[in-house]
């Protein structure tokens, strides 16, 4: 049987991790049309919060999913 070779984890994490910041990053700019003026990181801060990536595309996600 042959075994499929498997991208090495670090390498998946780091994909996984610029596809939550691009999430991000989208966000930051669609919230940028209301906030003129506002930093880019600090927009990034207000959605990320304390949350790890993971857990405020989570978030936001859920946000979304109940309007």
């Amino acid at each position: 049987m042959a075994l499929l070779k498997q991208t090495p984890l670090d390498e998946r994490i780091n994909t996984f991790r610029a596809e939550l910041d691009a999430f991000i990053d989208s966000k930051v700019q669609e919230l940028k049309k209301t906030c003129p003026g506002v930093p880019d990181g600090v927009l990034r801060a207000g959605l990320t919060r304390t949350d790890c990536a993971c857990e405020a595309v989570l978030s936001i996600k859920r946000q979304e999913n109940a309007s």
